[in-house]
């Protein structure tokens, strides 16, 4: 599966984006979520759609600022990110998973495909 991350730029502080992550394949039996890693810093998890069900999952820090959504007919993922801070500064990753259980969708370890990156920067 090879996925397809887009939509990154430079925004001010309480801007908004929106990234794309299209796959290769049909997307309505995998999971798909979005990680970031800032420089010097480990990969973190941000957001994740479960596969078939319709639930979400959102790290702490970006929780009622960012929305994940998907469109199974395009093979498509989006992540709406609102109210950007300087420390959403990051590339961002899209992930894609077909056998994730649900106890490991925060983990990095748990994504077997990974797309290239999109480097969105919040600065004023």
């Amino acid at each position: 599966v090879q996925l397809q991350a887009s939509g990154g730029g430079s925004v001010q502080p309480g801007g908004s984006l929106r990234l794309s992550c299209t796959a290769s394949r049909r997307t309505s039996s995998t999971t798909m979520a979005w990680f970031r890693q800032a420089p010097g810093k480990e990969r973190e998890f941000v957001a994740a759609a479960f596969r078939w069900s319709s639930s979400t999952h959102y790290a702490d820090s970006v929780k009622g600022r960012f929305t994940i959504s998907r469109d199974n007919a395009k093979n498509t993922m989006y992540v709406q990110m609102n109210s950007l801070k300087p420390e959403d500064t990051a590339v961002y990753y899209c992930a894609s998973d077909t056998s994730l259980i649900l106890s490991r969708v925060r983990q990095v370890d748990g994504y077997k495909y990974w797309g290239q990156g999109t480097q969105v920067t919040v600065s004023s």
